[in-house]
């Protein structure tokens, strides 16, 4: 039997949008789902214990990253980075590709792969398919990313063109180095923004059968509406017995989006990133909390969340703690903010299984204060 499973609960009549049960060897988990993203093996001021309260099933560690430092050898000697980071659910693990191809300058590709500059102390590194499916395997993760070139926004078509060509080619080079049976291997589709590549790169990754697929190189400075368009394009070619992955993505009006296109798995480091800034989500969008608004503000963050935050404390008192750079302070907002997209992901799945999302989507996208540009 695979690693890891996919089971449909339920599709919504009028969308793509579906609620399903991912299975895996540390355990199974609904979706749709937000992935915290925990980069060095912890997800940033928020324990292991904390993360199982604010009900994640899933959390996401950087291959890069922990391939410098602390190394993986280590942390295959500590039992894998379940054991490592005393976390017993399940655990994806990205391909590092991400992270190299953001180097800019102090990386160069070649078809075996990638010699770059660590961003700690300098030194030469090497990556290639083998090298991230050894680091993956030795971490242990659950679900394993395949090694990808990430095609920059704007790119030319015949940069593109080869660059897909070539993932494709890395992404074979990945399954043939993939030993571990518990472990479940995901291709990643490439493409730009150009939907005929985006489909070549469908159809090879779907012949190599994949236990999952995730939609890369989106969300990378296009438009909305074109990210959108080409979510559409590519996730109607997936097999539908497969989980599917959008890449990089976090903020509301985004994962509502994906999910109306039939996305399964979603991770970003925004909602810890923009706690560490003093900033908290709610359903009617981001709250500032170091404005003078919150001044004598004595309400919870957001009313009706179960978060520790909302449970125990005020704006007021919030917005004293960030305002006096108290640690405590982003601690309560990076909570929150976690536990109000599992709250989200979780109400927009039941209203799936109610056959009533398009409602649900129409009042939150009513409700939230963003730009409605790029909304179809």
């Amino acid at each position: 039997m695979p690693a890891i499973t996919y089971e449909l609960v339920k599709k919504d009549p009028a969308t793509g949008a579906r609620a399903g049960i991912i299975h895996t060897p540390h355990g199974s988990f609904p979706t749709p789902i937000f992935m915290p993203v925990g980069t060095q093996a912890s997800v940033k001021g928020v324990s292991p214990d904390e993360l199982k309260d604010l009900g994640a099933g899933i959390i996401l560690s950087n291959t890069y990253h922990l391939f410098l430092r602390p190394g993986s050898s280590l942390v295959k000697e500590a039992g894998g980075l379940h054991k490592f980071m005393h976390w017993d659910g399940a655990i994806l693990t990205d391909s590092g590709g991400f992270q190299v191809f953001s180097l800019g300058e102090l990386r160069k590709i070649t078809e075996e792969g990638v010699t770059f500059r660590s961003h700690i102390d300098g030194s030469k590194k090497f990556l290639s398919p083998e090298v991230s499916m050894k680091v993956q395997m030795d971490l242990g993760s659950d679900i394993v990313m395949a090694f990808d070139e990430c095609i920059p926004y704007p790119a030319d078509y015949e940069y593109a063109k080869a660059s897909t060509a070539r993932t494709a080619r890395w992404a074979q080079r990945c399954k043939d180095t993939m030993t571990s049976e518990n472990q479940g291997l995901f291709g990643i589709v490439q493409g730009g923004m150009y939907k005929d590549l985006r489909t070549r790169s469908v159809n090879e990754l779907v012949e190599m059968d994949f236990p999952g697929y995730a939609v890369g190189g989106l969300s990378v400075g296009e438009p909305k509406e074109l990210m959108y368009e080409l979510l559409d394009h590519t996730v109607k070619q997936l097999p539908t017995d497969k989980p599917r992955y959008l890449m990089g993505v976090g903020t509301p009006d985004c994962l509502v989006e994906g999910v109306k296109h039939g996305i399964d798995m979603f991770d970003c480091v925004f909602p810890t990133r923009v706690a560490r800034n003093g900033t908290a989500m709610a359903w009617s969008g981001r709250l500032v909390m170091k404005n003078a608004e919150f001044t004598n503000d004595f309400r919870p963050i957001e009313d009706g969340c179960d978060c520790y935050a909302c449970r125990n404390f005020s704006r007021a008192y919030i917005r004293h703690l960030v305002r006096a750079n108290e640690i405590f302070g982003l601690r309560l907002l990076s909570l929150h903010n976690l536990r109000f997209l599992q709250r989200f992901m979780g109400e927009m799945r039941q209203s799936i299984i109610e056959e009533r999302f398009g409602d649900f989507r129409r009042k939150f996208l009513d409700a939230y204060n963003y730009s409605a540009k790029g909304v179809v």
